[in-house]
């Protein structure tokens, strides 16, 4: 089994709970890789599995701005943490990135990370700027640190269906 991040926004959440699995776009997700590894000379994996969640939570803001607006849910970066079977990893795209064999389920997350409500402002800005921040421009960066200096809270698998009513 391998322990894997996959972005996420709070509508395919939703999908996960309804459907019962959730097919990730281009079945990409994060985990520690080998390559991931070795581009750390300092951290044991509970520290390069941060490293991991936070790449997995700046593709959220990708997917964020890629999404028609969605009055349901204000803007906020989720994190799906699951164990899977087979995830063959993808250097040639970043050291963290996998492709997942299949969608998740229900049965395969381990928990859920999703922003609160005091981050909404700052990830909005955030999914304004992505685009330019990956083209390295360097304000769009401070943008997007505003943004990923909240942290995510966890909730346990069993309580998604419960956090998605309650938002």
């Amino acid at each position: 089994m391998t322990r894997v991040y996959v972005p996420a926004t709070l509508a395919m959440l939703q999908r996960l709970v309804a459907e019962g699995e959730l097919d990730p776009v281009s079945r990409t997700a994060f985990a520690v890789t080998a390559s991931l590894r070795e581009a750390y000379t300092a951290g044991d994996d509970d520290e390069l599995a941060e490293v991991a969640m936070a790449e997995a939570a700046r593709a959220s803001l990708r997917l964020l701005a890629a999404e028609e607006d969605d009055a349901t849910f204000g803007p906020r970066r989720v994190v799906i943490a699951a164990d899977v079977d087979d995830a063959k990893p993808r250097p040639d795209l970043d050291d963290a990135v996998v492709r997942l064999a299949a969608a998740v389920s229900m049965s395969d997350l381990a928990s859920v990370h999703v922003d609160l409500g005091a981050a909404e402002s700052d990830v909005a800005r955030a999914v304004a700027v992505i685009d330019a921040a990956d083209l390295g421009d360097e304000e769009a960066e401070f943008v997007l640190g505003d943004a990923e200096d909240h942290e995510l809270a966890w909730y346990a698998a069993q309580e998604l269906p419960f956090l998605l009513e309650l938002l």
